[in-house]
């Protein structure tokens, strides 16, 4: 197990790495940056040369392919982190530095079990695209057929690795502050990182994903997945269709082929709320690097290394929540989220409902060039804070979608109006599913799995049912700092953690 003095010194050097990078000088100069942090980021930067311009892309090369997977989320929120940031960041997404042939046609090689010449007719030395976890080469099959393979870097498993089992030490160091860290709950959020990162490392189980969204799809004309060739893929290797198109980031030669990007906004839009609402099963990686435009209109998705799911209640609460935003039934949205238990329960129903409004109603029916996105995000961290909200770490990979689709919609159309895009779906799903028809078959369901779990129901109810007239339950007491040795130094590790990650905790939490 690796020692203390190990992870303090790795969130040093990536704090160092950063601030010589010049990319903790965003965090510096926020005046809402506690004194303390603000102190931790000088020491980080003491006797660096920063460079005027902040360098992020280098700086999270340098960190590692984990602070890689986050630059490229950033790169797809230019009103987050500004035009020039996201400009810097977006080379994150394919243009790596690539790992030479000799090492990758071993691997090909090794995964597969065979000679490359009986695998492929020819296959371009050159990869087309090189981003933190594996790199893709054009190359022609045996049969004739064009091709992408996909091939893990070596070493890959082993960096995540390191790196993950850093962000537990301090995650688990900053939930023992408890507090503001605790309600955050940090550990599960590194854990369910920790889940995707595993996925996404067995190329087997991308090439599975794949799959099973594009037999999901299949009632989406205007979505493409590429057909997988399963028997040039291994855990290491993933072959697939070869796609030709142009990618959303370059909006120019879009318009220059004849493509709409408008209609290519809203088109992903609907695509991503089919599945996540829809199908439950949706694409958690949609940045302007994986999605391409086909000659025949079609959008394409590649790289299916990050999967979302969510069970069917959850998606009825999503679905409800959108729809009661768009509409403006606040009082609605406040209802799933006790029902959901996403609010404690000794909070008030009515003053929930006024803080929604309070961030909704400024914001409903603008279009997005509209919106202050920073404005919208404190509104919420606010309620979040303010009504006791943990955090749902099964809810972040679609949280993180929704901003990187949003942000992916909005570089193609500027005055693209989410609300407007996305009511008639799901107006139409909510019919659907809440209709009689549907009431009628869940109540049958429901009724059936009632009769199996009354035993253990009458049993439980008598052990735990409180008795009548007993009091509400209590709200939860004040964390009070106590004072005992040795708690500097956990002080210190959590802040260098923020100094090294910055904004890394903020956008997965």
């Amino acid at each position: 197990m690796t020692g203390t003095a190990t992870h303090l010194w790795r969130l040093f050097r990536w704090g160092r790495t950063l601030a010589r990078h010049g990319a903790l000088t965003g965090i510096e100069r926020d005046p809402l940056t506690p004194t303390p942090l603000r102190r931790l980021v000088r020491i980080a930067r003491f006797g660096a040369r920063v460079p005027e311009q902040p360098r992020y892309a280098d700086a999270l090369e340098a960190i590692g392919p984990a602070a890689i997977k986050f630059g490229q989320a950033l790169a797809t929120r230019p009103d987050l982190v500004g035009e020039a940031a996201a400009l810097d960041l977006y080379r994150l997404q394919d243009a790596l530095p690539p790992v030479p042939f000799p090492l990758i046609k071993a691997s090909i090689e090794q995964s597969l079990g065979r000679p490359i010449a009986e695998l492929f007719q020819s296959i371009e030395e050159v990869p087309v695209g090189a981003a933190s976890i594996a790199q893709v080469h054009r190359a022609v099959t045996t049969d004739g057929r064009q091709v992408a393979v996909k091939v893990l870097r070596p070493g890959v498993e082993d960096e995540f690795a390191r790196a993950t089992e850093t962000y537990e030490w301090a995650a688990a160091q900053a939930e023992a502050m408890a507090g503001e860290l605790a309600r955050l709950r940090p550990r599960l959020v590194v854990a369910t990182f920790k889940q995707w990162t595993a996925r996404e490392l067995d190329l087997r189980r991308e090439a599975a994903s794949a799959s099973e969204l594009g037999r999901a799809m299949e009632a989406e004309p205007g979505f493409h997945v590429p057909t997988i060739d399963w028997q040039r893929t291994a855990r290491r290797v993933l072959t697939l269709e070869w796609l030709d198109g142009i990618k959303l980031s370059d909006r120019t030669a879009l318009i220059e082929a004849g493509h709409d990007p408008k209609a290519l906004a809203g088109t992903l839009v609907r695509v991503f709320l089919r599945q996540a609402i829809a199908e439950g099963f949706f694409h958690a990686d949609l940045h302007q690097g994986n999605l391409f435009a086909l000659e025949d209109g079609r959008l394409a998705a590649i790289d299916f290394g990050i999967m979302g799911r969510i069970n069917r209640q959850a998606r009825l609460w999503l679905a409800e929540i959108l729809h009661g935003l768009i509409t403006g039934n606040y009082a609605r949205v406040a209802e799933i989220h006790f029902e959901a238990g996403y609010v404690p329960a000794h909070h008030n129903l009515a003053e929930f409902a006024t803080a929604l409004r309070a961030v909704g109603e400024p914001i409903r029916g603008l279009p997005v060039k509209d919106i202050s996105i920073g404005q919208m995000l404190d509104g919420l961290f606010a309620i979040t804070r303010d009504f006791d909200m943990p955090t749902q770490p099964h809810l972040l990979l679609l949280q993180k979608t929704m901003v990187m689709v949003e942000g992916v919609a909005t570089s193609l159309d500027p005055d693209i109006n989410m609300w407007e895009v996305a009511a008639p779906f799901v107006r139409e799903w909510l019919r659907g599913e809440l209709g009689p028809e549907a009431a009628i078959a869940d109540r049958l369901l429901d009724f059936g799995r009632l009769l199996r779990r009354m035993p253990d129901l009458l049993d439980r109810v008598e052990r735990a049912f409180p008795k009548p007239g007993a009091a509400p339950p209590p709200p939860p007491l004040p964390d009070v700092p106590l004072v005992t040795g040795g708690s500097g130094w956990r002080y210190a590790a959590v802040a260098i953690l923020s100094a090294a990650a910055g904004a890394f905790a903020m956008w997965w939490m």
